[in-house]
């Protein structure tokens, strides 16, 4: 495993397990799955509802905490409750995340914000993050953080390789982490010829290569699956490495075009809906 120092001198694996649209049930084997062949971060969120289970893997792993990089995010409808840092954190099992985001830029994202500042200065967080901030909303971030974020997460992959947020995070040291690292499941992207041509060469699938194209892009990638072979399969990339002529020929591919189109009526919805939780 490769890993990346951030901006506060934390190291982070260049690769992890997501855990968006798991159910607590899958959540837990495929966390426990992950962590055994050798996984280290392990990514979730209060909105996946599956808190819990990835607590209960961790804990049932038997491996000790501070190998763990256990990364979650705070939900919009969340930024306001003075507790629910600690709430996140007893779900979970523990007394500190590795990373914590806030999720969205919706409803009071500033009291998000700062309820993220205020968990780093107080050890519950070692670093902070947000999430699916791009546009006017990292604009208006940057001129109100009192602590500079080590993380953004968005959507990122050879169609679309966020080429102008990369600017600013550039200019602060704040790292990427994609997701819909392997565009959604876009049988286009993954037929691409490159990555047919460059899998031959290496004797990896297309998704190898793209996954391997995020790391050497400088993102941390957090494919999701429950099915272990695909888990076992998206770690075993750090045996070759894409030389500068083929990340040049991948570069070609982006058309500066995502996947998911948020609205401003769905930003309005999420501060409104609150996750329920698992007892």
């Amino acid at each position: 495993m490769e890993n990346m120092k951030l901006n506060n001198n934390l190291e982070c694996p260049m690769l992890g397990l997501g855990t968006f649209m798991l159910s607590p049930e899958d959540a837990y084997t495929s966390t426990l799955e992950a962590l055994k062949m050798g996984y280290s971060l392990i990514d979730t969120a209060n909105a996946y509802v599956n808190e819990r289970a990835v607590g209960r893997a961790i804990k049932d792993s038997g491996i000790d905490r501070k190998n763990i990089f256990l990364s979650t995010k705070i939900w919009a409808s969340e930024y306001e409750n003075e507790n629910t840092v600690e709430e996140t954190l007893e779900r979970l099992g523990v007394d500190y995340v590795d990373l914590l985001y806030i999720h969205q830029p919706a409803g009071n994202w500033l009291a998000g914000y700062r309820m993220l500042e205020k968990a780093y200065r107080e050890g519950k967080a070692k670093s902070i993050g947000i999430s699916n901030f791009e546009g006017k909303y990292m604009e208006e971030l940057e001129t109100k953080w009192e602590i500079v974020p080590q993380f953004i997460q968005v959507e990122a992959h050879p169609y679309f390789t966020q080429k102008e947020l990369r600017v600013t995070l550039d200019k602060y040291g704040i790292k990427l982490m994609s997701w819909y690292p392997l565009g959604h499941g876009d049988t286009a992207l993954m037929n691409e010829l490159v990555f047919a041509g460059l899998g031959k060469k290496y004797g990896k699938t297309s998704a190898q290569v793209i996954l391997r194209w995020h790391t050497q892009m400088g993102f941390v990638v957090i494919p999701g699956s429950k099915n272990a072979e695909h888990i076992k399969d998206n770690m075993d990339i750090f045996d070759f490495a894409l030389t500068d002529e083929e990340m040049e020929q991948i570069a070609k591919l982006d058309k500066n075009e995502r996947y998911y189109h948020r609205t401003d009526e769905q930003l309005v919805q999420f501060a409104n809906w609150k996750p329920e939780f698992e007892k």
